[in-house]
């Protein structure tokens, strides 16, 4: 009877435990962005290297402060693709990456597949903010919009415990 009670016991407390570890992996961090939040605009470079705040509406966005990976954003902008292309640098090697199952609006797998296929166009959003991090822009021709942070060359050797590679800027202390 005793061994029933122990091993009960251990079964409710692995089941509380991974109901906790799952919540704190898929909810718990992650915070909405407001649509008025200085977090929620949204910014493209320009072939000159400067940073423009593009009109986007209907902004839905999430953040986390545990990983500087974890922002994802899909919003709408009235600007032409063709307008946009003329304007803002490309992002070569885009990659969105998957974002929580409960931010409906953001589906990796599709916007991936769109990029590759030419469906849509990412653009370079922002450079090393934080080191070793861009924010990349998709958009498709009828306005939609996406964002979302990933670890660009810079980053991939110096977070692997490697030098910069030619062309970075100088990676913070502590790296």
């Amino acid at each position: 009877m005793n061994g029933k009670l122990v091993a009960g016991g251990i079964v409710i407390s692995a089941l509380v435990f991974g109901a906790g570890l799952y919540y704190s992996q898929v909810y718990a961090y992650y915070d909405a962005i407001p649509a008025d939040a200085p977090a929620a605009t949204i910014r493209v470079t320009t072939f000159e290297g400067v940073q423009e705040d593009i009109l986007a509406e209907n902004f839905t966005g999430i953040d986390a402060e545990t990983s500087p990976i974890k922002f994802r954003a899909c919003f709408t902008t009235p600007l032409s693709l063709s307008m946009m292309t003329e304007t803002f640098q490309p992002y070569e090697g885009a990659a969105p990456l998957v974002a929580q199952k409960w931010f409906k609006c953001f589906d990796a797998a599709t916007i991936g597949a769109d990029l590759e296929a030419g469906r849509a166009i990412a653009f370079l959003g922002a450079e090393n903010t934080p080191y070793g991090i861009d924010r990349v822009v998709a958009i498709y021709p009828d306005g939609r919009g996406f964002a979302w942070n990933q670890i660009n060359r810079c980053g991939e050797a110096v977070y692997d415990g490697d030098p910069a590679p030619a062309g970075c800027p100088p990676a913070p202390e502590g790296n």
